[in-house]
């Protein structure tokens, strides 16, 4: 039998933090992922405690669990200019402590833009920002971890390999709990083959020996509008891209992957179409829960 999958899609906080848990019921996702301020304001939204409490009770009230936050991207943690690192480094302070009220799982960070840099240099600094960020906010024995998001590998950007973000991961596991965040779109931007059996086993293969499929915490779930191998970061709806729908049915289904949240980042181009990806999502699910039960019947 096919265990309960986490599904769920990024979704809007107007009106209150807590609508999005709201919002999430009502289209039948049972995890989700916000912004916790503006993602494109370097100038903190201040959270309303009744707020933060009203999200805890209802995500208990629908059982939806976790809850992704997704830092703002404006922070660049390896930011060669310092006053775009202070400012990242403040901000991401601010992101851990907004996360920790809410009662977040995960806090889903892209590591930076390495640019004027060595590659090295920038997962150095990369990790440095986030000591500083996180020294003296007490997260050691909560559920929190932060996941550091693969990229797209686009030139100068920390992330664009399963290796790289390994890396970062083991700098940071002395000092906060970390794991990892995959984006499906970035997966195959960067050029690792999700698409066909082989090309998934493979990938699969290579993320074992690298981040390990026990640190992968959250799939963020986008087709491409790009092709594999192409380093453009353009997510399309699910079973609408150059990926297509079967490679989204394998990893929804594989049991590898039974302990992480599946969550859509699609885009919104009609109303009801964070509803349509998540059902689509659901779907996968039960088609294959269903043709496992046809074959047991058969036998």
């Amino acid at each position: 039998m096919v265990p309960a999958r986490r599904i769920g899609i990024h979704l809007s906080t107007s009106g209150g933090v807590f609508r999005a848990a709201e919002r999430a019921h009502e289209i039948g996702a049972n995890t989700f992922q916000i912004f916790s301020s503006s993602p494109r304001m370097w100038r903190p939204a201040q959270l309303e405690p009744t707020h933060c409490a009203q999200m805890r009770r209802l995500r208990e009230q629908y059982d939806c669990f976790p809850l992704a936050i997704h830092t703002s991207y404006l922070v660049n943690l390896c930011s060669q200019n310092p006053v775009v690192r202070e400012k990242s480094v403040h901000a991401f302070r601010g992101e851990i402590e907004r996360a920790l009220a809410l009662g977040a799982e995960y806090l889903v960070l892209h590591p930076g833009s390495w640019r004027g840099l060595t590659r090295a240099e920038g997962l150095e600094r990369a990790a440095e920002s986030i000591t500083r960020a996180s020294e003296g906010i007490p997260i050691d024995d909560s559920d929190f971890r932060i996941l550091i998001e693969n990229t797209a590998g686009a030139e100068f950007s920390l992330g664009g390999s399963f290796e790289q973000v390994a890396e970062l991961i083991e700098k940071l596991r002395p000092v906060v709990p970390a794991g990892a965040c995959l984006d499906t779109c970035h997966c195959h931007a960067a050029g690792y083959d999700l698409r066909t059996a082989s090309g998934y086993e493979e990938t699969i293969r290579l993320l074992r020996g690298t981040i390990g499929l026990e640190n992968i915490r959250v799939w963020h779930m986008n087709d491409a509008k790009a092709p594999r191998g192409s380093h453009l970061d353009r997510h399309q709806h699910i079973g609408k891209g150059t990926m297509g729908l079967p490679a989204f049915g394998r990893l929804l289904n594989d049991p590898r992957f039974a302990h992480c949240a599946f969550i859509a980042e699609t885009p919104v181009d009609d109303p009801g179409d964070d509803r349509r990806n998540v059902e689509t999502m659901l779907h996968l699910v039960e088609k294959q829960r269903g043709s496992r039960a046809a074959a047991r019947r058969s036998h």
